[in-house]
């Protein structure tokens, strides 16, 4: 996910500032996401602290309701701001992306209400779920690159000229 990450920032990054932003926020929560799933670096403790699952959750909220709620809202202001308006393509593709968001947020749900005192708790699944957030991340990434090219592509040729 992370070459793919920037492979994107090099055909994107410096194009706009809103697109810009997205891919910061991206490439915080995959650093995140590979410090919770193990990959960045190998411990002793095969599971992740309560921190740890905390920074990684945090992130993923953030990540998700600023794309629900600031990303989006910039990106239709600025389509407004040139005449465009969205297309069947583009409503496709948001949906497909909201797709990915409940499934997401049970994962930060699940570990929240975990009891982290009870010193004889396991984790539930968490090597199952973790990697489930890991595929649905790269399928959410996979359809805002796909809606990132879309509005680029708006924004370089807006409608009337």
């Amino acid at each position: 996910m992370l070459k793919k990450l920037e492979r994107t920032k090099a055909q994107w990054s410096g194009y706009d500032d809103v697109i810009d932003y997205w891919l910061e926020l991206r490439r915080q929560l995959l650093v995140e996401y590979y410090n919770v799933a193990g990959v960045a670096v190998k411990k002793k403790q095969n599971l992740p602290s309560k921190e740890e699952i905390d920074r990684f959750c945090d992130h993923l909220v953030d990540y998700i309701s600023t794309g629900h709620f600031k990303i989006y809202n910039m990106v239709m202001e600025r389509w407004q701001s040139t005449g465009f308006s969205a297309t069947q393509e583009t409503d496709n593709l948001y949906f497909r992306i909201v797709d990915t968001t409940d499934p997401l947020l049970d994962f930060n749900d699940k570990f929240s209400e975990l009891d982290w005192d009870d010193e004889d708790y396991h984790f539930p699944d968490f090597d199952e779920d973790i990697s489930s957030v890991g595929e649905l991340l790269e399928q959410r990434f996979e359809l805002e690159d796909t809606l990132i090219r879309v509005i680029a592509d708006s924004l370089a040729h807006p409608p009337g000229a």
